[in-house]
């Protein structure tokens, strides 16, 4: 039976929010409205309603606490970009890196998809919070949502409850977001922003990435183009502190396309050889980054909580990662143990006798499928985790002295390399991108580009984008040193030359001593890079050749990566700031033999 929604009570002082919700549940109908207050009662009771409907499994309680297990359908395992859209009033807000739906057509065809369609459910009414409770870099968004299990990975992921109507009050300023599962067909499946409404509609899917619209939705599409109008970036970066042994603490920001380590660095342990070095977690994901009061940069992570991709993540990768999800943890899609523990590919645990794969079959050795699926996921609270900074709670946020933009690339480039100034450091991100792996799909080895690893995630025009970046520059006094990074460079043989996880600390000590002065580096025309003495490679059992050749910068590479960057440039259209093209070329001048970079190096 549909609830009158006259008849709804609701605990918010806020008339939009109020009338919002009756609206939607007029037209959605469902048989109750919950709102949600994230207390802990509320958590035990829906996770034994969702225990209840085979919607959670309870895993082994004494080996892992807290913690259950979601198997989605097959059909809905990830991120569906082509089925995602931004709806601006003209398609060229969009760009031509985004799909692009007419607002008035896409709003009508949604609402005949929800008309009535959680009639027979509850419609869950989840308030929270992106960014620390308090702070003017906050954002109270609203998701309405059919899913117990949104509901649940909301609690983890966002600042939720009570505390967000609290800090939403009287107010009508909050990001309306309506989710509802349908009958989880492809074929009625959409997830749809209009950023000129701050408004976010998913239909037809239960994955985190399309159904959380606190996270990729909100935290980066929405929040870019809102990022946009008020002058701060809302960027797919972790944010670390980097604390030596004398006990000062750097923060950086760093962004990395999927597959480049970007949750292993946000939560690296240090080598052995670099005792008293520490690396605290504010955020692994994504940072709200704003001009602070002191002409520098800050920021702070919008999220809660850590929504990772389990395969590939082990003791050795990621040990803090495996010592989050210990406890009070959701896992979607991975494998489980006849004792009801957890497992996946990657884990560097061998698979036991008696698995049930991602979808709850039996598994055995040998065979070509996956136990757990490759895009298997980890939800579990950030406070989990040992390297977590309290930092991540302060409403200032935290100062940014660097900015890392990194990819997968088998050659061309450095281990790391800096920008001479910022429009340098601005094309670096703006032409950052990986080459593919086995794992992805289409040909290996062919790059792609993924722009500050903003691709599927900026909310507007690419060109408006990167234009956006350059006029920050005059409000920054005191703008972040900007470099790049290559974990990944192989040598003839196709082995990686550099050992990565734990070692990339060593990149993250010259950045800092760099930052602070202490460090020396060797001009190119694309950028600065250590020599090989300024690299702190004490214990490191590598070739002598190594870091000569990880740092090494080959000039006829670089022309055909500055080629293809124009054509990448050319896709972009007419939106593409004239100052990018113009340093690209300058700088594939000084490749021919022009001093002009070198000079521009020395100025800045």
């Amino acid at each position: 039976m549909t609830p009158n929604p006259d008849a709804i009570s609701s605990p918010t002082s806020s008339r939009a929010l109020r009338d919002w919700v009756k609206e939607v549940a007029l037209l959605t109908r469902p048989d109750a409205v919950v709102w949600c207050d994230g207390s802990e009662a509320e958590k035990n009771r829906l996770t034994q309603q969702a225990v209840a409907a085979g919607i959670l499994i309870e895993l082994n309680q004494a080996k892992r606490p807290g913690c259950y297990l979601h198997r989605s359908n097959p059909n809905d395992v990830a991120r569906t970009e082509q089925l995602t859209f931004v709806c601006t009033p003209n398609k060229i807000d969009a760009g031509p890196t985004n799909n692009w739906s007419d607002p008035a057509e896409t709003y009508a065809k949604l609402r005949g998809w929800l008309d009535g369609s959680m009639r027979g459910r509850t419609m869950y009414v989840v308030p929270y919070v992106l960014g620390p409770l308090g702070s003017p870099f906050s954002k109270v968004g609203i998701e309405l949502t059919d899913s117990v299990y949104v509901v649940l990975n909301m609690r983890i992921m966002t600042r939720m409850g009570a505390a967000a109507l609290d800090q939403l009050g009287e107010s009508g300023d909050f990001n309306r977001g309506i989710h509802c599962t349908l009958d989880l067909n492809p074929e009625r499946r959409l997830i749809c922003h209009f950023p000129q409404d701050n408004t976010i509609i998913s239909v037809g899917s239960g994955y985190g990435g399309n159904a959380l619209l606190s996270k990729k939705c909100f935290a980066l599409r929405i929040a870019s183009s809102l990022g946009r109008d008020e002058g701060w970036l809302a960027e797919h970066t972790l944010i670390l502190g980097l604390q030596s042994p004398d006990g000062d603490t750097t923060y950086i920001v760093a962004a990395f396309p999927s597959a480049c380590g970007k949750t292993n660095l946000a939560m690296l342990t240090p080598p052995a050889e670099f005792k008293g070095w520490k690396v605290f977690t504010v955020g692994d994901d994504i940072a709200w980054i704003r001009v602070g009061s002191d002409g520098g940069l800050w920021a702070v992570n919008p999220e809660n909580g850590y929504f990772g991709v389990a395969p590939g993540t082990s003791a050795k990768s990621n040990l803090n990662a495996m010592k989050t999800v210990e406890h009070d943890s959701i896992f979607t899609n991975v494998a489980m143990t006849p004792d009801g523990d957890v497992w996946w590919e990657g884990m560097d645990v061998p698979a036991p006798d008696g698995l049930l794969d991602w979808q709850g079959r039996p598994w055995k050795k040998g065979t070509q499928d996956k136990a757990a699926h490759p895009n298997s996921r980890f939800t579990a609270p950030m406070r989990n985790n040992p390297a977590w900074s309290p930092q991540a709670d302060d409403p200032r946020g935290v100062p940014i002295s660097a900015i890392i933009f990194g990819g997968r690339r088998a050659s061309t480039v450095p281990l790391v390399l800096e920008s001479i100034d910022w429009t340098h450091g601005v094309l670096m991100g703006a032409t950052m991108g990986s080459e593919t792996t086995a794992a992805a799909s289409g040909a290996v080895g062919v790059l792609r580009r993924d722009p500050m690893a903003m691709l599927p995630f900026c909310g507007y025009n690419m060109g408006d984008y990167f234009a956006h970046w350059l006029k920050m520059r005059s409000a920054i006094k005191k703008p972040p040193r900007v470099f790049m990074v290559n974990w990944f460079r192989k040598d003839a043989a196709g082995n990686f030359i550099w050992p990565g996880y734990g070692e990339n600390l060593r990149v993250l000590k010259w950045m800092l001593d760099r930052i602070h002065g202490r460090a020396g580096g060797r001009q190119t025309p694309v950028g600065i890079v250590p020599n090989e003495a300024d690299l702190d490679l004490k214990g490191l059992d590598l070739p002598k050749s190594a870091a000569r050749d990880a740092l090494a910068v080959d000039l006829a590479d670089w022309k055909a990566e500055l080629e293809s960057a124009g054509e990448f440039f050319e896709k972009i259209g007419p939106t593409m700031p004239e100052e990018l093209r113009e340093r690209r070329q300058a700088i594939l001048k000084s490749l021919h033999g022009d001093a002009s970079v070198q000079q521009l190096a020395a100025d800045g």
